[in-house]
Formats: C-alpha cells, sequence, structure tokens
C-alpha cells in the first residue's frame, strides 16, 4: 500500500506520488529559485519529509508554499479527508 493508503497493495499510489511532487518540487523551488537555505531531512518508508528553512522567508518563497498548499488542498478535496489532513502550526 502507497504512503497515503488510497491504492490497493502492490499498486502505484497516485495521491502519493501527487503529494510528493508537490512537496519536493517546493523544496526544490525554495532552494534553486528562491535561494532559501534549508535542512531537509526525509525517511522514504514511512514517506516523511521535514523542511525548516533557516530564515525568515522572503515574498516569492511564501508565493510558492501558498501554491504547496493550495495543490494539497485541492487534492484533499479531490480524495478526501480519509487519505489527506491539512493541519496548520503556528510555530
Amino acid at each position: 500500500m502507497g504512503h497515503a493508503g488510497y491504492a490497493r497493495p502492490g499498486k502505484p499510489d497516485i495521491l502519493c506520488a501527487s503529494i510528493s511532487t508537490l512537496v519536493i518540487n517546493t523544496i526544490n523551488s525554495l532552494e534553486e529559485l528562491a535561494g532559501e537555505t534549508l535542512q531537509v531531512s526525509s525517511n522514504e518508508e514511512t514517506g516523511f519529509i521535514r523542511c525548516v528553512v533557516e530564515s525568515d522567508l522572503q515574498e516569492k518563497s511564501i508565493f510558492l508554499m501558498d501554491t504547496m498548499v493550495y495543490g494539497l488542498q485541492q487534492l484533499a478535496r479531490t480524495y478526501g479527508e480519509k487519505y489527506l489532513t491539512i493541519k496548520f502550526e503556528e510555530v
């Protein structure tokens, strides 16, 4: 079963792939296009990705993050909260 639990066992999980694409593309864009310094760690087995930004986000970085959140919200609406729940936490 995929990390999102959407696909049947042994089948590709399109939801997990979609989430991964949005998140990884955003991380890469933050580094390469916005020039942010990030600390990134991941666990392929669990699908966990952690990204810590080392300074205040620039305006273009905030836009990149907003587009990722928008994409994730669209996936949650399409596939349901059973498979994707988005939580916001003030840090």
